[in-house]
């Protein structure tokens, strides 16, 4: 037995595995996210430890006998946040999430001082990366940052709280810009260009490797006989990945959520800086993991719900009928970056764009226009990281918008390659964290590298290649 948890940040959970295979318990529970201001970002660390603690004991009371067994935890979570402790190990404010947007100036700064910081870290500075967090931090609440004694990560806290260890892994140090991610050592040049004393941050394990195991009160508060070894874990983009069987070169899971991810599994470190594409350690050995973000997804679907007045699910009935009715030639035409572009183009300044609005047009037309704008895209990611050396080969689809078929299909075809389904798509991130977990606990490392059985297979449609063809071209023409 094995519990992989999943540190969102709108939500965590915490699921019992046998075997790596048979889900026995889930519990999750939501995190509130603080906004003080325009543009912050917080929650309070503690909170994500006493969330975890309240999934566990549901566990530990729905699965008494099996919460017994468990022989390894591993740990899966938001990636970016800045959080810091004093010598005590405790916070000394909020952490600061992945997106925070208040460290834009720093972002300058930083390029400014390491102009191939691109090529030696995850990518081009950005304000959700931690390494301007702590720019902005050192300039706006010195005093704070004066009595800083260690930088940790979302799921490196909570491995605190349950082993009292210090430790973290390549795949989440990656995305702080202190890490040189081709060697997986922090960086001390990097570390004096943001102004953090290297002393100050934990040292760096394998991501499989056992990083503490859980304290005798813990052991005795959920029923196990122990001992229990916690993972080194994972950031969530690549758990997730590794949860859907994405652990060879040219393996790609797609993440159809709130945003939407392209995650492509590469044999050598391609860095992509000058297309916004992130590259940071997989949670496998000798792989990096080659990322492409769209910003907005399944959350541009939401507003158009919002904007007339519907349910996600009934836009997308409505799309779908649209569609087999008609045929999408009279939709508009919809770029959904509301929130910005990040691949490829590292515009977060760059807001939506809708075209060929008239009097006929439908929510049905506008729900068939974003979903087909979040599948272009996917597309301009997956060509950004084929121009950088990224070779894609194998494609899974995880995430809420595969509930929607017609998604599916324009994504397919989008992309003209067939993608995947697998079953439990929505728990890829706690099983690749008990993938982990089972290896932390003496497992062999070849279970890491497991492929997921596909439940079912989208091919593109070839009634649609050349008109979607046309409507991307059409999408990206001047006004």
């Amino acid at each position: 037995m094995h519990i992989g948890i999943d540190l969102g940040t709108s939500g965590i959970k915490a699921v019992l595995i046998e075997d790596l295979s048979r889900v026995v318990a889930v519990a999750a529970e939501p995190v509130a996210v603080s906004r003080p201001k325009v543009g912050y970002s917080e929650q309070d660390a503690d909170v994500w430890v006493s969330t975890v603690y309240a999934c566990l004991d549901r566990l530990a009371a729905s699965a008494p006998r099996e919460m017994a067994a468990v022989r390894g935890i591993g740990l899966s979570g938001q990636m970016l946040a800045a959080l810091i402790l004093d010598g005590d190990l405790k916070p000394l404010r909020p952490a600061m999430l992945w997106n925070d947007q208040r460290a834009l100036a720093e972002c300058a700064e930083l390029l400014a001082a390491v102009p191939d910081i691109g090529r030696r870290t995850n990518g081009t500075p950005d304000p959700g990366i931690t390494a301007p967090k702590l720019m902005w931090l050192r300039k706006h609440e010195p005093a704070l940052m004066d009595r800083a004694r260690m930088l940790l990560l979302t799921k490196d806290y909570v491995r605190l709280a349950l082993t009292g260890e210090v430790a973290t892994e390549p795949s989440d140090a990656g995305g702080t810009q202190l890490l040189d991610v081709a060697s997986g050592q922090w960086d001390p040049a990097l570390c004096a260009a943001v102004g953090w004393d290297p002393g100050c941050l934990p040292p760096v394990l394998k991501s499989w490797a056992e990083a503490g195991r859980l304290t005798p009160a813990l052991l005795a508060r959920w029923g196990m006989t122990g001992p229990v070894s916690v993972a080194a874990g994972a950031g969530d983009n690549m758990g997730s990945t590794l949860g859907a069987g994405g652990a060879r070169p040219g393996d790609a899971v797609l993440t159809i959520g709130t945003s939407g991810v392209a995650c492509i599994v590469d044999a050598a470190f391609h860095p992509g800086p000058e297309r916004a594409i992130l590259t940071s350690a997989h949670v496998v050995p000798d792989v990096y993991l080659s990322m492409g973000v769209v910003m907005s997804a399944t959350a541009s679907l939401d507003w158009v719900g919002q904007l007339t007045g519907r349910m996600v699910p009934d836009l997308d009935a409505e799309a779908t009928a649209f569609v087999a009715a008609e045929g999408p030639a009279t939709a508009p035409l919809f770029l959904p970056c509301l929130t910005g572009i990040r691949t490829p183009l590292n515009r977060p300044d760059m807001t939506g764009r809708i075209t060929g609005l008239h009097p006929g047009v439908t929510p049905a037309m506008l729900a068939y226009a974003t979903m087909e704008g979040v599948a272009f895209q996917f597309s301009d990611c997956i060509a950004a990281q084929k121009e950088v050396g990224v070779r894609p080969e194998r494609f899974t689809v995880v995430g809420g918008g595969t509930r929607s078929a017609l998604w599916l299909s324009l994504l397919a075809t989008a992309l003209d390659r067939p993608v995947s389904l697998i079953e439990g798509a929505d728990m890829a991130g706690p099983r690749g964290a008990s993938r982990l977990a089972a290896v932390a606990a003496g497992a062999p490392l070849a279970c890491l590298q497991a492929p997921a059985v596909p439940t079912g297979v989208i091919e593109p449609d070839p009634g649609l290649k050349d008109l979607l063809a046309d409507r991307r071209a059409a999408m990206w023409a001047p006004l």
